[in-house]
């Protein structure tokens, strides 16, 4: 489903920063630029309409949703210019009792946490090492050749969605014996926009 579109918003396209979703519960984000905190009402109405239980995270917390990577009932949050520490402790109160363990990781190098690294269907976390702060945090982790090929969006456990401008990470994780769909996202790119960005995973 769509959320509904706001132009005036230029970076509402990067629906993933607005909530974060637990099973039946979701979690409004506090964007932390100002700029888009009016981004999570298009979100908000959509997630609402699909029954959702609805929690958020308040002033003076703040978490982007792309900071939030999710591998089994561990929660990787990223500490960086976009979440802050409050933000991080309002996630761990409010997730905690769902049955997950949110685990706090620095961002330094990146924009976002998932800029740097997501999971394979496996929970293998694959990163550009680069710009991954310590790939020794993730229980297992699996470096790719490019910068835009760190972004995956799992779509059932045998396909993920990946960016045609990183092939050598797409032929890496073909080899790894996942079917891969491929799109041109090269316009987002220059945002340092992901395959992540662009939505948010209901399950």
């Amino acid at each position: 489903m769509e959320v509904a579109s706001a132009d005036q918003l230029a970076d509402s396209v990067f629906v993933e920063d607005t909530a974060v979703v637990f099973g039946d519960t979701a979690v409004i984000s506090r964007p932390g630029a100002d700029s888009r905190k009016p981004e999570i009402a298009g979100t908000e109405a959509a997630l609402r309409s699909q029954g959702l239980r609805l929690l958020r995270i308040e002033e003076p917390g703040t978490l982007d949703g792309g900071d939030v990577l999710k591998v089994g009932d561990t929660v990787y949050v990223g500490r960086g210019g976009r979440t802050n520490a409050e933000g991080i402790r309002q996630l761990r109160a409010l997730v905690g009792p769902l049955g997950y363990t949110v685990v706090a990781v620095p961002v330094t190098k990146a924009l976002h946490l998932k800029t740097a690294v997501t999971a394979l269907p496996d929970g293998t976390v694959i990163g550009y090492e680069p710009i991954v702060d310590d790939p020794r945090i993730f229980g297992r982790f699996l470096p790719v050749p490019e910068a835009h090929g760190t972004a995956v969006v799992v779509l059932d456990d045998e396909t993920v969605l990946m960016s045609s401008s990183a092939p050598g990470s797409v032929a890496l994780v073909e080899d790894l014996g996942y079917t891969v769909i491929q799109v041109d996202i090269s316009e987002f790119e220059k945002l340092e926009g992901c395959v992540t960005c662009l939505s948010i995973r209901i399950r």
